[in-house]
């Protein structure tokens, strides 16, 4: 139970990161990481509340960081 609160708290804020820098768009990021969180959710693998919250803590700061990774980004140019 402890590992899915963890993974919860950091894995969908890197995947933003993840798909922000593959993709180089962090709103196609942030699609493709709330996909993945609604398929888990379809499938039964989230079974309260407070992970579905804390999720969507975790996705508010990947695309806080993934915004300060672009930026940081179109600046060097």
């Amino acid at each position: 139970m402890v590992l899915k609160y963890f993974s919860a708290l950091f894995l969908p804020g890197l995947l933003v990161v993840f798909f922000t820098r593959v993709a180089y768009n962090q709103v196609i990021g942030l699609v493709l990481t709330v996909g993945l969180i609604a398929a888990s959710v379809y499938k039964g693998y989230t079974d309260s509340w407070w992970l579905i919250v804390i999720d969507a803590f975790s996705l508010t700061l990947g695309f806080y960081f993934s915004n300060r990774m672009t930026a940081r980004f179109r600046n060097k140019k």
